[in-house]
Order: structure tokens, then C-alpha cells, then sequence
């Protein structure tokens, strides 16, 4: 598993681009996690599935309203992981009103997940190879802080929690 201190694995990641902008495509874009963090604070937190019930309740709603107070502690951007598709990420984007807060990384292949040792096998619940969940600060490619449930929790892999981790800039 990767730990504080160590650069993230470069992997490619997805988004699914719904609005005309410089560079991108409409409909799914793969971006390069190396050249997406350089330069920049980034917090990363990635979750088992798109549409789950404690992603859809409390995870990721969590990140969207704690948006600012992330900016404030000189977060650059927010990212959710999961190992789903650019459509279904995009689609759970849009039921969580996340556009301009939280982007929705797809890791549809589990690459990067598989990378940084934080996949877990749900087979047996009919969901294959997914992430653990967790979060993480990311500073200019380097893991700054990493939090990682327990299996089953949430306790510290939410939006409060790593906000806790940071002081305003």
C-alpha cells in the first residue's frame, strides 16, 4: 500500500466532459494522474462504488459541501475515485451535483487503485475487484496524508476528517 512520503503511481484516470472547454473532448477523457497533480494540492478520496449507499449519503456528499472550506486550506482540486466507468461516474456526478467541486475520476480497470495497493475484493457481493475506501492529500504528486478505513467504516476518510489534517493557508 502506498504510504505518506511516496509519489502516486503515474496511472490514467477518467472523466466524463460534458462541456465544451479547452483541450477536452465531449464524453469520457483520460487524464494522466502524474500530470493532473504536479504543481498542485489535490485531495484525492476514493470509495468502493458509484450509486452505494454510504458513498451516495455521506462520502461524497460530505466533499461537495466542505468544497470551499477545502479552498480555503489551499486545496487546488478534489477528486473521487471509484472503479467504475467515465458514464456511471458521470451520471453519480450529476445526482451529486458535484460539477466545479468534486471531479469524478473513473478508474474503470482498477489501474490505479490496483497501484496504490488499495483495492479490495467484493466478488462475493457480486461487485469484482473495487477500492477501499480513503483519502488522501496530495501535494505536487507526493502522498502528504492518507487516510484509510477499516473495513466496513467510515470514520476517517471523510470530508471532515482530512479537512481536520490541513491548516488554512
Amino acid at each position: 500500500m502506498i504510504k505518506q512520503g511516496e509519489t502516486l503511481p503515474d496511472a490514467t484516470l477518467f472523466e466524463l466532459i460534458e462541456d465544451e472547454r479547452a483541450g477536452c473532448t465531449l464524453g469520457p477523457n483520460s487524464f494522466s494522474v502524474r500530470e493532473q497533480t504536479a504543481g498542485k494540492r489535490v485531495v484525492i478520496f476514493g470509495l468502493p462504488g458509484a450509486f452505494t449507499p454510504t458513498c451516495s449519503a455521506k462520502h461524497v456528499p460530505g466533499y461537495v459541501e466542505q468544497y470551499e472550506a477545502f479552498r480555503a486550506a489551499g486545496i487546488d482540486e478534489i477528486w473521487c475515485v471509484s472503479v467504475n466507468d467515465a458514464f456511471v461516474m458521470g451520471a453519480w456526478g450529476r445526482d451529486q451535483r458535484t460539477s466545479g467541486k468534486v471531479r469524478m475520476m473513473a478508474d474503470g480497470s482498477a489501474a490505479f487503485t490496483r497501484a496504490l495497493g488499495l483495492e479490495q475484493d467484493l466478488s462475493a457481493r457480486g461487485m469484482g475487484i473495487r477500492s477501499q475506501r480513503y483519502a488522501m492529500v496530495i501535494d505536487d504528486g507526493v502522498v502528504k496524508t492518507l487516510n484509510v478505513e477499516a473495513p466496513g467504516k467510515f470514520e476517517v476518510s471523510d470530508a471532515a476528517s482530512l479537512l481536520a489534517t490541513l491548516s488554512p493557508t
